[in-house]
């Protein structure tokens, strides 16, 4: 209702759990929107959604990624990694995004990056090995520099482990 005040949440204020969780939105810039169309589409198979001369919207199961294209190919400098931070012995970049797949899924993928010579971040691998929240991982970049995490979880309840 318009002009209804709206309680700022507290340490007891629970976070947003919907039983049907609902899309994000993603936009991201790259430097050259036709690497990036092959990229998204055809190496990783992402459904092709609305687009114009420099922007593409992409279906990542379910969630709306957008590549734009900011500046030209030319004099571009690549959007990237900020920084990367220590995770279990590994230098992970960020930011970075992706998706939780299921683990057949992620050694598909893996296996068409790999034939695909992709130069990981991060290779393949089970990370937190034998501990609460064991997960398949790997990083690698976008043709910009963007990094994505894909990760599989044998156990999706191990997803929030602690």
């Amino acid at each position: 209702m318009r002009g209804t005040p709206v309680s700022a949440p507290t340490t007891e204020t629970p976070a947003i759990v919907t039983s049907v969780r609902p899309p994000f939105h993603l936009a991201i810039p790259v430097d050259d929107i036709e690497a990036a169309r092959e990229f998204y589409g055809t190496l990783l198979g992402f459904g092709r959604g609305r687009s114009a001369e420099r922007w593409t919207d992409w279906n990542v199961a379910g969630h709306q990624v957008v590549t734009h294209q900011v500046g030209e190919p030319s004099d571009t400098p690549r959007a990237g990694v900020a920084g990367t931070n220590p995770v279990d012995g590994h230098d992970v970049p960020v930011p970075h995004f992706g998706l939780v797949l299921s683990v057949p899924e992620f050694r598909a993928l893996a296996e068409r990056l790999t034939a695909a010579g992709t130069d990981f971040v991060i290779e393949p691998y089970v990370r937190f090995e034998g501990e609460p929240g064991e997960q398949w991982t790997m990083f690698f970049l976008d043709p910009a520099g963007n990094a994505l995490e894909f990760k599989a979880f044998a156990d999706l309840e191990q997803l929030f482990a602690v």
